[in-house]
């Protein structure tokens, strides 16, 4: 198979500082990958590094079948690329921008006005196409954000959080675009904060202080990430439950989550045991993704302490 993006050891160091530490990995064309992580955890610099912007300190990769050492301006003519600032001159209106943004690609002009009428209808602002940038919401310049990224068709495409900032419909509305492009081939790499945009994309990242922790599908790392039953727990005072019930012979591990506990037993036979000496009675759970994450971030804290 030939794969979007391959990485072998890749590692970015800043003095003595070590931002992304042999990252290693395959990325299917045609997916949608998240990158999930802390803030530092080196997610927008394996980014840089994958979009040629940044020169890695070691290892290999290829992006679209070219070598990242040697191609990576041949690399930057096939990618897109949004960053969370949106990067957009808003003293232009929507058609202007992306009328720059095609010029920037060398989009030729013969074809410039049919990709910026396909791009306007993709983003649903073709109604709007003269009104300034700088009068838009911040949902709404994210969509011409995208649309200038996309001006030049690349086959895959880095979005670098691109709904930081933005309330949950513009997000939610968002994430339908980014599903569109990927229907239709696309490659989507896009990094985000957010438990429910890593739910719809195909494959997750998960990256702690450079390093992967884990690649894989989110139904897959809920099911295979954690082992034991999972349980919500709503009791009073839930943070001054957690230390006690983690001391607890038939408790692997007890979360806080908002006003709610999610405490991984043994099995299912423990949960009588819970609700006698908590007074509540637990609620079989499915694990998510931030159970899946902190786990995983339970674990590394470990290996590093050992």
């Amino acid at each position: 198979m030939t794969y979007a993006i391959t990485t072998q050891e890749l590692t970015k160091k800043f003095g003595n500082f070590t931002a992304v530490d042999r990252l290693t990995l395959k990325i299917k064309p045609g997916e949608i990958c998240g990158f999930l992580g802390p803030n530092g955890a080196g997610k927008t610099t394996a980014i840089r590094m994958l979009c040629g912007i940044l020169q890695p300190t070691a290892g290999t990769a290829t992006v679209l079948g070219y070598d990242l050492l040697k191609e990576s301006e041949t690399i930057k003519r096939h990618i897109g690329y949004m960053s969370q600032k949106f990067s957009l001159y808003e003293d232009l209106s929507i058609k202007e921008n992306l009328n720059f943004y095609a010029g920037l690609y060398s989009l030729p002009r013969k074809e410039r006005k049919n990709q910026i009428a396909a791009m306007l209808a993709l983003v649903q602002l073709t109604s709007r196409e003269k009104e300034l940038v700088g009068n838009l919401s911040s949902g709404w310049k994210q969509r011409v954000a995208l649309g200038c990224a996309l001006i030049s068709q690349p086959a895959l495409i880095f979005l670098d959080e691109p709904t930081s900032g933005v309330s949950p419909t513009s997000r939610r509305a968002f994430f339908n675009l980014i599903q569109q492009l990927a229907n239709t081939g696309v490659t989507v790499i896009v990094t985000t904060h957010f438990m429910d945009e890593a739910e719809r994309c195909n494959q997750i990242v998960f990256i702690s202080d450079g390093q992967l922790l884990a690649l894989d599908s989110p139904d897959n790392l809920k099911t295979r990430m954690i082992e034991g039953f999972m349980v919500e727990l709503e009791v009073p005072q839930a943070m001054e439950w957690l230390e006690d019930l983690e001391k607890q012979p038939y408790v692997k591990e007890c979360t806080l989550h908002g006003s709610l506990l999610h405490v991984l037993l043994h099995g299912p036979a423990q949960m009588e045991e819970l609700a006698k000496y908590t007074g509540v009675g637990p609620r079989p759970i499915r694990p998510t993704l931030e159970d899946v994450f902190i786990t995983l971030a339970k674990r590394k804290r470990k290996q590093v302490v050992e």
